[in-house]
């Protein structure tokens, strides 16, 4: 009986999918009105942004473009994410996140809100690398990156 939960335990694991090293998530608020959504998840995600802006001028701060960073690598090496972005001009911009050696995984959040998405536009093309010991071991990319 104990090695048969032991081999199901290993078939188990062995059908596991792999996770990706680098997951980017991506969420644009457009509007202040959260309650008026149809989707739960789409309101829930304008609660959590909104959250703690009271007036409306700090409530129209939050108002942009959000990328979300979940990331995994082995432990050893400093580690870098960098997100290359470009809006309305043709200059690409950078926005870079020191995460410690010992670290094996976690979540960084990348935001284009307030004056920089009102006064440069949206974002057009984005890139994000996650780079462990100078190396780039993951990328993900929006569609119209070169």
């Amino acid at each position: 009986m104990k090695h048969l939960a032991l081999l199901a335990t290993c078939l188990l694991a062995a059908c596991s999918a792999p996770t990706e090293p680098l997951v980017v998530k991506q969420f644009t608020l457009r509007d202040q009105e959260a309650y008026q959504e149809n989707d739960p998840m789409v309101r829930s995600e304008k609660l959590r942004r909104l959250y703690g802006a009271v007036s409306l001028e700090e409530r129209k701060g939050r108002l942009g473009q959000y990328y979300t960073a979940l990331w995994s690598a082995a432990p050893g090496a400093e580690k870098e994410i960098v997100f290359r972005y470009q809006q309305g001009g043709s200059r690409i911009k950078e926005m870079h996140r020191k995460i410690p050696a010992g670290t094996t995984e976690g979540k960084e959040e990348f935001t284009i809100i307030g004056d920089n998405y009102f006064n440069n536009g949206r974002v057009l093309t984005w890139k994000m690398d996650l780079i462990v010991g100078g190396q780039t071991i993951a990328s993900k990319q929006s569609y119209l990156w070169e």
